[in-house]
């Protein structure tokens, strides 16, 4: 019997502080190992795929993710949702599953992707707050901050925002929205008295894209590169990757739309 006969979708979130990324790698706690080992604990026997739609690095958070499940027998959701939470770790939760049809695919459904990239500055944080909040112990222009945000929005030429690109990789892309406000996504008493939140959406990222935009804005806001340079910097006439990476812990998939 074929393993993909009965597909379901899976929502799920995690807390992605003790995990080297989604990817399962040899040696390395991930959150797909954590998912697959459950799954085989529960499914026993019985064959089953996984694939994500979306792959997060390492310390990366997720407020809303899924993946596909393709099974070779038919399961009932709602006991599946019940019995993958009891047995996931505390950092993994299951929102919601449905079962699809064999014409959805996952990779070409998830039509917009969220990011948000949460920060301080000028203080540092309390430590339970690092797995959620990159502090900069730098006093941050933060008005100029916004306005350079602003210049990603578009379809424009990111080579210089991508780690190792391919040949074949498509480096231009379209930016939905692109802008910093303050935090109001995620609060905790320990957090600082005023945290920053930058927010991106577009269909797809490349490899460490948000980061490096994230990393580009902060050199913004201490003085280190200007407005025009981040124009240039889109127009793909210099194809070398810019330097400045921002921490991983600070990045959240917070949101991920199908059709």
């Amino acid at each position: 019997m074929p393993v993909k006969k009965y597909r379901y979708l899976l929502h799920f979130q995690y807390l992605g502080f003790r995990y080297h990324g989604w990817q399962k790698q040899p040696g390395l706690l991930t959150v797909e190992h954590m998912v697959t080992k459950t799954l085989a604990f529960l499914l026993g026997q019985s064959a089953f795929k996984i694939l994500a739609a979306s792959r997060t690095d390492a310390r990366v958070s997720a407020n809303h993710s899924a993946f596909a499940l393709f099974l070779a027998h038919a399961v009932n959701p709602d006991q599946m949702l019940a019995d993958l939470n009891l047995n996931l770790p505390n950092d993994i939760r299951i929102l919601k599953i449905t079962e699809t049809d064999r014409d959805f695919n996952i990779l070409s459904a998830a039509c917009t992707k969220e990011y948000i990239y949460l920060f301080s500055f000028g203080e540092k944080c309390h430590p339970f707050a690092a797995s959620l909040v990159s502090a900069f112990p730098e006093i941050l222009d933060i008005d100029t901050m916004k306005q350079g945000a602003r210049l990603f929005e578009g379809r424009h030429n990111f080579i210089q925002y991508c780690t190792k690109p391919g040949p074949a990789t498509q480096v231009e892309r379209e930016v939905k929205d692109s802008r910093i406000l303050k935090n109001t996504f995620y609060q905790a008493s320990f957090f600082p008295e005023t945290t920053y939140a930058y927010l991106i959406r577009a269909k797809g990222f490349l490899r460490y894209q948000v980061r490096l935009i994230m990393g580009q804005l902060r050199c913004l806001g201490r003085g280190e590169t200007t407005l025009a340079a981040i124009r240039h910097s889109l127009t793909g006439k210099d194809p070398r990757p810019l330097r400045h990476i921002a921490p991983s812990s600070g990045l959240i998939l917070n949101d991920l739309e199908f059709k």
